[in-house]
């Protein structure tokens, strides 16, 4: 036998010796939410082997293996793993990531948007699965997607993902990526055949349609293409999903055979025939609620940040958005202060929305919870909890809302023979709760644990952190004018000085009384950060501050991090 051979021989030997060896995971004493029954199971205990759920029952009839490793769930709830059924890889979530509605290249061109996205994709999975979302939708993108589906499913601190590459669109959105496009316009039935057939080696997990339709054109004048590109896919058992927001193009794209609709309508409020027609159909109902509301809150700046998006959202992207506050005004083309008399927050189509989702939900079509997350303004991860809220908002019930998160998700893209709910042989996709998620749906914003693929974690040690990331958390807040979650970065004991060794104030009491009484007088206070510089757990920041006057002070502040928290801050002025 050959050295090559031998080795070969002994790796497959070792692999085998380390399946064997594995042992099963044992969950007991465990309040399962049931999603199939919309019942929780009390007392039951779960077994895992390997990804893969092996038994699922009474305590008291299920046999735990003696050398189990068993997780005392007693008094906690365990439901399945949520699912974001619409997000976007190729979107960043920040103020410059689509230049085809707001193009601020001249500030920061789109390719380092891209590049960002690139380097941090990592961070921003495990920023999902922290929020307890074990899996995620991407509806549409370049090519690159399905090398990043690679990369994602094959990394135990991701998501799973399920994706399909670029949407076949009956436009072209400007200043989007030439060479690999997310978005590609078909002037034909042929070349929309041609773009499905063009995806089919990626296999895959369905196909997208961006069904737009401009004032003064006629609905049907692309119906062609959109049918064309359906019935290439499903001659190849590929599900359907398309954008359309109107009435009309909703209508169409269903009757031409559509199977999910990426977006609620938002035009007009459904009548009998079109909740009669999703009904039949079974056509999947993504409602997307948040989406066009936030770039609304973006363009105005008007935002409602929570303790949750501070916590969960990548803090870069999400401090990007108000960099509008400070940009060169001769580099935006509209003032974002008379933007707020032209946005009305909520807006019409925000109540046509919520109408609709009601009806659809009543009418017994399959809701699914999506974000469209990666757009400006919805953040990766964090704008799920916000999304779910306003479902319920719009009058779902709690057990409306968790199955639209979790089974309907699965059933709808056709993979619930392995995702969706806690039974056995599908994947040990789970998250461990407090408090009954059907009674408290806010218990969804704090999960205990998430088990992923049979691995258990812990959501606090999946977000990333360094020192640069606690300086930029405490400064979003700073210009949010939000005190508690400025507070939050800071140590319990933290000393401010007056550069170099002037004691301002110590603990996190005193530092309280000063900012939270500037934050309710100034009321346009904004930072910008011109220059940072980061040594290993020090952070200077450059500092620009505009609110006080008509001009705007500038200052040094230095970030002194120990044991996870900022302990020192010496202002230099």
């Amino acid at each position: 036998m050959s050295f090559r051979n031998f080795v070969a021989c002994l790796l497959l030997l070792l692999c085998g010796h380390i399946a064997v060896a594995q042992k099963t995971t044992a969950i007991v004493h465990a309040n399962v939410v049931n999603v199939v029954t919309g019942k929780i199971d009390a007392d039951q205990t779960i077994l895992i082997d390997s990804s893969r759920i092996t038994a699922v029952g009474s305590f008291k009839k299920v046999k735990v293996p003696a050398d189990a490793t068993v997780m005392d769930a007693s008094g906690k709830f365990i439901m399945p793993g949520m699912i974001d059924a619409h997000i976007h890889f190729f979107q960043s979530g920040g103020l410059y990531t689509r230049p085809d509605g707001l193009n601020l290249g001249a500030v920061y061109s789109y390719e380092k948007d891209q590049q960002w996205i690139n380097d941090n994709i990592d961070g921003l999975m495990a920023r999902y699965l922290a929020c307890g979302i074990t899996t995620v939708v991407d509806v549409g993108g370049p090519f690159s997607n399905y090398s990043i589906r690679a990369k994602v499913n094959s990394n135990p601190k991701a998501p799973n993902a399920w994706v399909t590459g670029p949407l076949i669109s009956t436009y072209q959105p400007p200043n989007l990526d030439k060479k690999d496009p997310p978005i590609v316009k078909v002037n034909s039935a042929e070349e929309a055949r041609e773009l499905v057939k063009k995806q089919l080696p990626y296999q895959p997990d369905f196909i997208k349609i961006w069904y737009i339709v401009f004032p003064g054109q006629k609905a049907e004048t692309n119906l062609p293409i959109v049918k064309a590109a359906i019935g290439e896919a499903h001659s190849n058992g590929l599900k359907v999903a398309v954008h359309a927001t109107e009435y009309e193009t909703a209508k169409l794209a269903v009757q031409a055979g559509a199977d999910i609709l990426v977006h609620s309508v938002d035009d007009k409020v459904l009548d009998e025939e079109m909740l009669n027609l999703l009904r039949s159909k079974q056509v999947v109902y993504i409602p997307t609620m948040i989406v066009a509301q936030n770039y609304s809150r973006t363009f105005s700046q008007q935002f409602n940040f929570t303790a949750h998006d501070f916590r969960y959202a990548d803090p870069f992207m999400l401090g990007s958005l108000m960099d509008l506050q400070h940009i060169d005004k001769a580099k935006i083309s509209f003032d974002y202060k008379k933007m707020r008399s032209r946005f009305s927050i909520p807006s019409k189509e925000d109540s046509t929305m919520a109408s609709n989702l009601k009806l659809v939900q009543q009418k017994g079509a399959l809701v699914v919870t999506g974000t469209d997350a990666g757009n400006i303004g919805t953040h990766h991860a964090s704008s799920y909890y916000a999304e779910l809220l306003v479902m319920k908002n719009a009058g779902l019930s709690n057990w409306e809302i968790i199955k639209a998160a979790t089974i309907n998700a699965a059933k709808g893209f056709g993979k619930d023979k392995d995702y969706g709910s806690i039974e056995k042989g599908k994947i040990a996709d789970l998250i461990l709760l407090d408090k009954d998620p059907g009674s408290d749906l806010t218990i969804l914003s704090n999960i205990n644990r998430v088990i992923h693929r049979g691995q258990i974690l812990e959501p606090a040690k999946l977000l990333p952190s360094s020192p640069e990331i606690l300086a930029q958390q405490q400064l979003n807040a700073y210009n949010a004018r939000d005190i508690e979650a400025f507070l939050e970065p800071y140590s319990d004991s933290v000393e401010l000085y007056s550069f170099p060794d002037k004691l301002m104030s110590k603990g996190k009491d005193e530092m309280r009384k000063g900012y939270e009484e500037m934050f309710q007088q100034v009321k346009e206070l904004h930072c910008e950060v011109t220059k940072r510089i980061v040594q290993g757990n020090t952070v200077i920041d450059h500092e620009t501050v505009s609110g006080f006057g008509p001009k705007p002070v500038k200052a040094i502040a230095i970030y002194k991090i120990e044991k996870g928290k900022i302990a020192k801050v010496y202002f230099i002025q």
